[in-house]
C-alpha cells in the first residue's frame, strides 16, 4: 500500500480540480463552442473524475510488436492483455487495474502500435492516451531508432513523466545489454533521466533443455524462463510514492491547459464569424439606406448613426459591451484615421450624394446605387477596424489605429468589394424604383 503523500501533493490535485471545474461549468462559452469541442469536454469530465477518485494512469508507448502488452500481462501477474506474434494486434486503448498497488486505483493501459500500417488514427490514438496518462512507458526492444526517437519526443510533450523500458533484455549477452544501454543514454540525453532507463523481459523467449534421468536418457524438452520485470516495478512504485499526486495534478494541468487553448481558438473563430455577419449585414444596411436618401447631409448623418450601432454591436459580439458614447469616440478614431487615409473616397461619397439629389429614372438607379457602394465600403472598414479593436481587447496593438486601418486597407481588393456592394444594393434597389 502506498505511503501518505506530502500536502504539497494534496494541493497542486485541489489546484487542478478546481481548474478542471472551471473550464466544465463556464457559462460565458457560446453553445456553438462548446458543440463544436463536445468530445473534448467528455474527456474533460472524465480527468476530473479520475482525479476526484485519485486514480493514476500508466500507458505503454511504442511501437508494435516491442511487447507492450506482455509488458503489461508481466506487471499484473496475469493475462489480461492480448498478445500475438502478428503485427498490430493492439488495435485500439484498453485498460486493467494494477491490484498490486492501493492508491486509490492504478490502471494499466495498453495502446496501438506507432508505427501501425492503417496509420494516423492509430497514433494519434496512442497519443491522445498518453496525453491523458499520470506516467507512460515507452518500450523498445533495441537500439533506439529514429522514428522511435521523433516519437519519443512527441510523447514527451505529451506526457508529464516518461520511464524508458529496454525489452526481450534475454536475447542479448551481458556485454550487449551494457552497450544498449550506453547508447540508449546517450541517444535519450534530455528526454530521460538515466535512472528511469530500464531492463525487463516480460516474455522471455522459449529455450531448449535437454533432461537426462537416472538412466541416463535424455528427452528435450522447451521452456519459457520466468519474466523479470522486478527492477521496473520497483521503480514505478517509487515515483508513485513520491511523485504520485503532484504527477496526476501536473499532467490534468497540462491537458487543462491544451484545452483551453484550443477553447479560445474556436471562441476567436466563432466570434470572427458572428462579427463578420454583423458587420455584412450593417454594410448592406447603410449602403440601402444611404441610396434611398435624397438628401445629401443626411446620409452622412445616417452612415454615422448606422456606424455606431454596427460598433456598440461588435462590442457585444466580443463580450466587451460599450455605450454610444464611448461607440462615438471610437469612431472618431476610426473616421480620423480613414479621412488621412482614403481622403479621395469621402469626396467621392458627397459627389455622388449630390449626384443622386438631381438626377432621375434610371440614372438615379445606378447613382444611388455607386453611393451606397461607397458608404457600404466605408462601413465595411470602420466594422474590420472596430472588430481588431474588441479582439485585441479594447486595444489598437504597437502600432496604433492608424496601423490598423492602414493594414486593412492593403489587404482588402477595393474593386471587388465595391462591384459586390453596388450589386447588393441594387438587387435591393430596382423594385423600388
Amino acid at each position: 500500500m502506498l505511503e501518505p503523500q506530502p500536502a504539497s501533493g494534496d494541493g497542486h490535485l485541489a489546484l487542478a480540480r478546481e481548474s478542471l471545474r472551471e473550464l466544465l461549468d463556464d457559462q460565458r462559452v457560446p453553445p456553438p463552442v462548446r458543440a463544436a469541442l463536445a468530445e473534448e469536454y467528455r474527456q474533460l469530465q472524465l480527468l476530473l473524475e479520475k482525479i476526484e477518485q485519485g486514480h493514476i494512469h500508466i500507458a505503454v508507448f511504442g511501437r508494435v510488436s516491442v511487447g507492450k502488452s506482455a509488458l503489461l500481462n508481466a506487471l499484473l501477474g496475469e493475462t489480461r492483455f492480448s498478445t500475438s506474434p502478428l503485427h498490430g494486434e493492439t488495435t485500439r486503448a484498453a485498460h486493467a487495474r494494477w491490484q498490486e498497488y492501493d492508491a486509490g486505483g492504478v490502471f494499466l493501459i495498453d495502446t496501438p502500435g506507432i508505427n501501425e500500417v492503417s496509420g494516423e488514427a492509430r497514433e494519434q490514438l496512442a497519443h491522445d492516451v498518453a496525453s491523458r496518462s499520470d506516467l507512460v512507458m515507452f518500450v523498445v526492444d533495441g537500439d533506439i531508432t529514429d522514428t522511435e526517437l521523433k516519437a519519443l519526443r512527441q510523447v514527451k510533450g505529451a506526457a508529464q513523466r516518461l520511464v524508458l523500458v529496454l525489452n526481450k533484455i534475454d536475447r542479448y549477452t551481458p556485454t550487449d545489454r551494457e552497450l544498449l544501454l550506453d547508447t540508449l543514454r546517450r541517444r535519450s540525453a534530455g528526454l530521460i533521466q538515466p535512472r528511469d532507463i530500464l531492463t525487463v523481459a516480460a516474455q522471455p523467449a522459449e529455450r531448449i533443455v535437454i533432461l537426462v534421468d537416472a538412466e541416463g536418457n535424455e528427452t528435450e524438452t522447451r521452456r519459457r524462463p520466468p519474466t523479470d520485470v522486478s527492477v521496473l516495478r520497483e521503480r514505478i512504485w517509487d515515483i508513485l510514492k513520491a511523485e504520485g499526486k503532484t504527477m496526476a495534478a501536473l499532467n490534468a494541468g497540462l491537458f487543462a491547459g491544451r484545452f483551453s487553448d484550443r477553447l479560445s481558438r474556436e471562441i476567436v473563430a466563432i466570434r470572427r464569424d458572428l462579427a463578420d455577419k454583423v458587420v455584412r449585414k450593417y454594410c448592406l444596411a447603410k449602403g440601402v439606406a444611404v441610396a434611398l436618401n435624397p438628401i445629401p447631409v443626411a446620409d452622412i448623418l445616417a452612415a454615422v448613426a448606422t456606424d455606431a450601432a454596427m460598433v456598440v454591436h461588435l462590442g457585444r459580439v466580443y463580450g466587451l459591451p460599450i455605450n454610444r458614447a464611448e461607440a462615438g469616440a471610437l469612431l472618431k478614431t476610426i473616421f480620423t484615421q480613414l479621412v488621412f487615409l482614403m481622403g479621395t473616397v469621402w469626396v467621392m461619397n458627397l459627389v455622388a450624394a449630390a449626384l443622386k439629389g438631381i438626377s432621375l429614372g434610371l440614372s438615379t438607379v445606378v447613382t444611388a446605387g455607386a453611393q451606397g457602394a461607397v458608404a457600404w465600403y466605408g462601413t465595411y472598414v470602420v466594422g474590420r477596424a472596430a472588430e481588431q479593436y474588441f479582439a485585441q481587447g479594447k486595444s489598437w496593438g504597437e502600432g496604433g489605429p492608424k496601423r490598423v486601418v492602414q493594414d486593412i486597407l492593403d489587404s482588402l481588393d477595393r474593386e471587388s468589394l465595391l462591384a459586390q456592394a453596388r450589386d447588393d444594393i441594387l438587387a435591393r434597389l430596382k423594385p423600388l424604383f
